[in-house]
């Protein structure tokens, strides 16, 4: 494996090993590595020229395209530490990580799924003077460190630029230039900061380094056998790890054929995998449960798919059987990570029993220990539940600007605290079997109650909340709010719904609402989640 040391690197490798592939796919757009190489450059260029330095935080908020590879890429060529934005979260959600990140620079959609992301930003990000209290005048006057809005669009409002002309903007910048700025970086510099949100509801940024991304998903290609011949339809949204690392960065290392699908609708899905001869899909269960019990399966031909790498959720047997008898997938694999160990911790490995991809996330990845422990942090016996723990060249750097959570979270010999519940089995095989966070996953997405509960207390009838997962036959799990209304409240579950809606991501959004007068606590004033559960 060539030792690429930082992303810029591996972009011009790429560029120049896969020269005549076919890199990307979108729509009528084909083009080949050599040219992502050039557009790439293209975008850093504008970058540097508009000022972005080693270290400086650029954000991105689209959904999966080429313009966020090129954009991306562009922004982490010219030393740019990148902050992935979730395209669910609402303005002010967004408005909330730009702020915290002090990012200089922002790649943003125009128009997607119906909403105006510019509006969005611009009502959570307001006032409309265009200052900032200091004179200087700024596109968005709540986030003064926002220098400048680019709208990945043929159209942008006043304040902001399109992407054409913010492309433009760099054509003074010579190609040694931008060498230049990715030469000042190094595997220890900062590649990206992907924010999360804890149990406390505040979006916490996990640190992510050149090396650890390329040390990751250099593993991750090799376990799961990615090949310069495979295409891969990138489903799993770019924002999170598992698509712009498992999916970008691991094709860009393979030579692979990158089809990007900005939203899962099974239907475009199979198209593309008939159309375009897909053979990598990875996804969240649900994802391959909905293609195989699609009622027009049988009108597209499936037969390239090769390799699904799936994760997030209980995987059923019936699952991985069906997908290699079914469509004759030669090989399903599973695994588990998150966000502070840069998306990976285990893996299974071609070979390894159905029973033992359906029912386990696999073995720890090289160059990772797992460990599961009981409550003081004393290592269990194998079959015995507790916290996962994890060390490793994954784990990131910390949170951004957060040392207090940063303790928290790692201990000074390097652990990690995952907050999930496990049990390991005699040959290391990680099995979850609950979240110590109470997080849940809605249709692959991570909610988490301590957030959703944040964001219902500012309804002005509700007094109390307290959120839990509930399961779910379509998204898996998702949430329900018991409430209490304030006196003389008549809010219904519906109107509270409604509300949720226009305020939080529609994965957060609690499904069902149940009344209460007020809610169990114990002692100490927490909130006694068990009893809202019921017995079970």
């Amino acid at each position: 494996m060539s030792d690429w040391g930082t992303i810029p690197r591996l972009v011009r490798w790429s560029a120049e090993r896969y020269g005549d592939t076919e890199a990307v796919v979108e729509g009528r757009t084909r083009i080949t590595y050599a040219e992502l190489g050039v557009r790439v450059e293209r975008a850093a260029a504008a970058c540097i020229a508009r000022g972005v330095r080693a270290g400086d935080r650029v954000a991105i908020w689209s959904p999966n395209s080429l313009d966020w590879i090129v954009a991306a890429l562009g922004a982490v060529s010219a030393g740019a530490v990148l902050v992935p934005l979730n395209t669910r979260f609402k303005g002010a959600e967004a408005a909330d990580v730009l702020r915290r990140s002090g990012a200089r620079l922002l790649f943003v959609t125009g128009t997607f799924l119906g909403t105006s992301y510019v509006a969005s930003l611009r009502r959570a990000a307001g006032p409309s003077d265009g200052t900032c209290g200091t004179g200087r005048r700024t596109p968005l006057p709540a986030l003064p460190a926002l220098e400048q809005v680019v709208v990945l669009a043929d159209d942008a409002p006043q304040d902001f630029r399109t992407w054409k002309d913010f492309l433009a903007g760099g054509e003074g910048v010579e190609s040694s230039e931008v060498l230049r700025h990715g030469a000042e970086l190094d595997g220890g510099s900062l590649s990206d900061i992907v924010f999360t949100s804890g149990t406390t509801g505040r979006p916490k940024g996990a640190m992510i380094t050149h090396e650890q991304t390329l040390t990751a998903y250099g593993i991750w290609a090799d376990l799961a056998g990615l090949r310069s011949t495979d295409r891969y339809l990138i489903v799993n949204p770019f924002f999170h790890t598992f698509g712009y690392k498992a999916g970008v960065i691991a094709c860009l290392m393979r030579g692979a054929t990158m089809i990007p699908q900005p939203v899962f609708n099974v239907d475009t899905a199979l198209a593309n995998v008939a159309a375009e001869r897909v053979t990598v899909l990875p996804g969240p269960p649900t994802l391959h449960q909905s293609l195989l019990d699609h009622p027009s399966r049988h009108a597209h031909d499936l037969s390239s798919l090769r390799l699904v790498v799936t994760g997030a959720a209980v995987v059923p047997l019936r699952l991985v059987e069906r997908l290699r008898g079914e469509l004759g997938v030669e090989t399903v694999l599973t695994a588990y990570g998150l966000s502070e160990a840069s998306g990976m911790v285990t893996m299974c490995r071609r070979g390894d029993a159905p029973s033992v991809i359906a029912s386990t996330s696999g073995r720890a990845i090289p160059g990772t220990e797992v460990r599961v422990a009981d409550a003081e942090g004393t290592p269990v016996p194998p079959g015995t539940p507790g916290e996962v723990l994890v060390r490793g060249f994954n784990v990131m750097r910390g949170y951004y600007e957060d040392q207090a959570a940063t303790d928290e979270a790692v201990s000074p010999d390097g652990w990690l605290s995952t907050g999930d519940v496990g049990v390991l089995d005699e040959a290391g095989n990680l099995r979850i079997t609950d979240r110590i966070k109470d997080m849940f996953i809605a249709g692959g997405f991570n909610a988490y109650p301590a957030e959703i509960e944040q964001l219902l207390g500012v309804h002005p009838d509700v007094a109390d909340v307290a959120v839990i997962g509930v399961p779910d036959a379509r998204l898996g799990e998702v949430g329900k709010a018991f409430v209490v209304r304030r006196p003389g409240s008549v809010l219904t579950g519906d109107d509270l719904i409604a509300w949720a809606r226009r305020e939080m991501a529609n994965y957060k959004v609690p499904r069902a609402v149940e009344f209460v007068a007020e809610l169990p606590r114990n002692a100490s004033g927490k909130v006694v989640k068990g009893e809202l559960r019921g017995p079970g």
